[in-house]
């Protein structure tokens, strides 16, 4: 029998007195299993991060991002061997799991970058008042202390990155929890760090069994907590501790708009494989897949079966071979849920252009048009591979169908016109708008985050560096200036 995997604690591999199994969605076959912490285990964690805080706030720059550094190196060279975890824990297609590694890898380069400038201070000349004469104001940011990283199933690498290399590049001490689905690929995660030089305390990998988590997010010692999940949980989280610095990514519904100018048929081929990709790609589980498909009515009737056509050319199947476009959902209780949405949009009346059918955990993917309003579908986030359509007269009303809706992440917006494009930043809530693609676009330095029920904060490296920070002014006096 394997012995299960460790977790992390305060630097050094642990085990507790429970484990559970981590299962592939594909064929129900064990990937591993994990050591649970005891209580006893994260009160040592929670302790041993809050009394390394200030030490690791003051650890010197070389530091950090040589450990940062190596992350990046070491992700690099394990990249195969990570790939094929991802795609067994999480049921991703190994193309997919390999551009996760790859983005993993960039997360902690750029972190390594922006660790090396972060801080130095804004000098700020206060003599311009007479009251002021002879003093210098500089501001540096401030680690506001433990940071409690919560990631979630669909990207299991990458989205963990997110919390880990923004703490480590301004020196707040992290405790990261993934998801129960997926926690392995954090873990190798947590073998990495363990070859660095950071302070012991500074982290932790701890898969907290999700009904435990209450009492770590209540902890006074960890001020601030970022979130990556679903709506729900998230907004629980911020209401019990409203005197927290929360960060909040949560769902969308995002939607790719194909307006009149983007009309050649190179155009439409174009926008109709992009949209087929990324309305499966992850098997939907994304919370900027393409969901919706807003197009001008002067082209809906040719771009409708370009999408099917595109859609339907997507490979289903094992995750693990090479070939296989959309794999599975993450658990048959997943697919069921879409399974469930689906019909009732067509029994409300929408129409089934394409797939509509379940195989275990498997979803095919599905293209529906005329989803009526109030329909489940028509309204919250699917977080599976299906694809709605609908038609609109003219940019205003394609931008007021995006915006009738509760999220805001991303939108996308298939225009050639610059006008539009500014137009479009102007007139859509949601927290960025990709002009010329759909709205799965993400560079992982970029700030991303949505408005509305999509969460508050922001991701993207510098900008959690920043999130993770406070501003504090040293005043300096009596200075010749």
């Amino acid at each position: 029998m394997t012995a299960p995997h460790a977790f992390w604690l305060a630097g050094r591999e642990a085990t507790g007195e429970e484990t559970f199994d981590v299962t592939n969605s594909w064929d129900g076959r064990l990937v591993g299993t994990v050591s649970v912490p005891t209580e006893a285990q994260v009160e040592e964690a929670v302790a041993a991060a809050y009394a390394v805080r200030e030490e690791f706030a003051t650890t010197p720059a070389h530091v950090r991002t040589a450990a940062l550094d190596h992350v990046a190196k070491r992700l690099t060279e394990r990249t195969e061997e990570i790939v094929q975890l991802i795609s067994a824990e999480n049921g991703k297609p190994i193309k997919w799991a390999r551009g996760e590694v790859g983005r993993a890898v960039s997360v902690f380069r750029w972190a390594a970058e922006e660790a090396r400038r972060f801080n130095a201070g804004d000098a700020q000349r206060l003599d311009t008042d007479p009251g002021s004469t002879g003093r210098l104001a500089l501001t540096r940011r401030i680690p506001r202390g433990v940071v409690l990283g919560i990631a979630p199933f669909n990207f299991p690498l990458n989205l963990s990155a997110h919390k880990v290399a923004p703490a480590i590049a301004v020196g707040a001490p992290i405790i990261l929890k993934p998801a129960p689905a997926t926690p392995i690929s954090s873990l190798v995660l947590g073998e990495i760090l363990a070859e660095t030089d950071l302070p012991a305390g500074s982290w932790s990998v701890l898969p907290v069994p999700n009904d435990r988590m209450p009492a770590l997010v209540q902890d006074e010692r960890l001020p601030v907590i970022s979130f990556t999940g679903s709506g729900p949980v998230g907004w629980s989280i911020l209401d019990s501790v409203p005197r927290k610095h929360v960060t909040l990514e949560l769902g969308g519904n995002a939607a790719a708009v194909v307006l009149a100018d983007w009309s050649s048929e190179a155009d439409l081929d174009w926008a109709a494989q992009r949209i087929a990709t990324f309305s499966n790609y992850q098997g939907g589980q994304s919370c900027i897949s393409v969901q919706r498909v807003i197009a001008d009515a002067s082209l809906y009737e040719r771009l409708v079966p370009k999408v099917v056509a595109a859609v339907e050319a997507q490979v289903t199947g094992d995750p693990s071979d090479a070939s296989t476009d959309v794999g599975p959902l993450v658990s048959e209780d997943a697919a069921k849920r879409v399974e469930s949405w689906v019909d009732e949009a067509v029994a409300a009346g929408a129409k089934l252009l394409a797939g509509g059918k379940r195989q275990g955990a498997t979803y095919a993917p599905t293209v529906l048009a005329d989803v009526p309003a109030g329909t489940t579908l028509a309204c919250e986030e699917v977080f599976g591979p299906v694809l709605t359509l609908s038609r609109v007269e003219g940019e205003e009303a394609a931008f007021a169908a995006v915006n009738d809706s509760p999220y805001g992440l991303q939108a996308g917006v298939f225009t050639h016109d610059l006008q539009t494009a500014f137009r479009a930043h102007r007139a859509l809530e949601v927290g960025g708008v990709v002009i010329g693609d759909v709205p799965s676009y993400r560079a992982d330095q970029m700030a991303y985050g949505g408005a509305k029920q999509s969460g508050v904060g922001r991701e993207g490296v510098r900008y959690a560096m920043d999130d993770y920070t406070y501003e504090r002014v040293l005043v300096l006096t009596g200075l010749s200036l």
